[in-house]
């Protein structure tokens, strides 16, 4: 880990921030991108004067674009682009709009393929890389309808991420690609999503950040496709795609009864 560049997006806060102080601490040069400037400030302190604040909206391609040339300005190589800024919805898929659509398809999709596409040229030049794509329990199974679009966001980038890696297999077999699915974590998730919700750090045996953040960092030195950072999750996954009939598995937990949203 020591002296590896990494660019980290959300990193203002929950996941983002916890990553970026495990990775520093590790001894990697981090550079952490954001919107809000003065927390990605308070994180870039946190993390020791190696770490480089950028600030940066990932649903805009040119700021994406700019914040790989501060990375390479500043280290001249990099070798891990971390996409993890994202951003939740409460509404079930009766009542979602077309806004709330374009809105998670452009946070949660195109945002991350603007990090992907703007690092790839940086690592065909150095034959090497790794993109590591943070994604959710919820891109593989409908545990909460009230996260629909979320869900249908995280399913697309999975799938983004799957193609990729099995288009760079042969050309560039040293550039991995990496999906990290973490379930409930006590962040500010919840609150954030579009139309609110409930808060993430009440949820009882939510994560922490810097669970899932070691989860990651250990992806990094052992780079595998996917990483699921709670225990029995894949089983859990697999379970349920092997069903004979998905509707009856959908009707037992964890699927009913556990993830309510909360009464207003």
């Amino acid at each position: 880990m020591r002296d590896k560049v990494v660019v980290i997006t959300g990193a203002s806060a929950g996941i983002g921030a916890a990553l970026a102080v495990t990775l520093a601490k590790a001894g990697a040069k981090v550079v952490l991108a954001a919107r809000r400037e003065k927390e990605l400030n308070e994180v870039a302190a946190a993390c020791g004067p190696n770490a480089l604040p950028f600030v940066c909206d990932v649903t805009r391609r040119s700021d994406v674009d700019s914040l790989r040339d501060a990375a390479l300005a500043k280290h001249g190589r990099i070798d891990v682009w971390v996409n993890n800024a994202g951003r939740g919805i409460t509404k079930v898929v009766s009542a979602l709009t077309d806004d709330d659509i374009d809105q998670m398809m452009l946070m949660n999709v195109k945002s991350v393929l603007y990090g992907m596409q703007t690092v790839l040229p940086t690592f065909r030049a150095q034959k090497t890389g790794h993109i590591i794509n943070v994604s959710s329990l919820l891109g593989r199974m409908p545990l909460a309808t009230f996260r629909s679009a979320y869900s249908a966001s995280k399913h697309a980038m999975n799938a983004l991420s799957a193609n990729l890696r099995m288009e760079l297999k042969t050309e560039l077999p040293d550039v991995m690609v990496t999906v990290v699915h973490p379930g409930i974590v006590a962040t500010e998730f919840g609150t954030n999503a579009l139309h609110g919700g409930m808060d993430s750090r009440k949820v009882p045996g939510a994560q922490t950040a810097e669970e899932v953040a070691t989860v990651i960092a250990e992806a990094i030195a052992h780079p595998s496709a996917d990483i699921y950072t709670r225990p029995g999750a894949r089983e859990m996954i697999v379970a349920y795609y092997a069903a004979d009939d998905m509707g009856a598995a959908e009707s037992k937990p964890p699927f009913m009864g556990q993830f309510q949203p909360p009464k207003p």
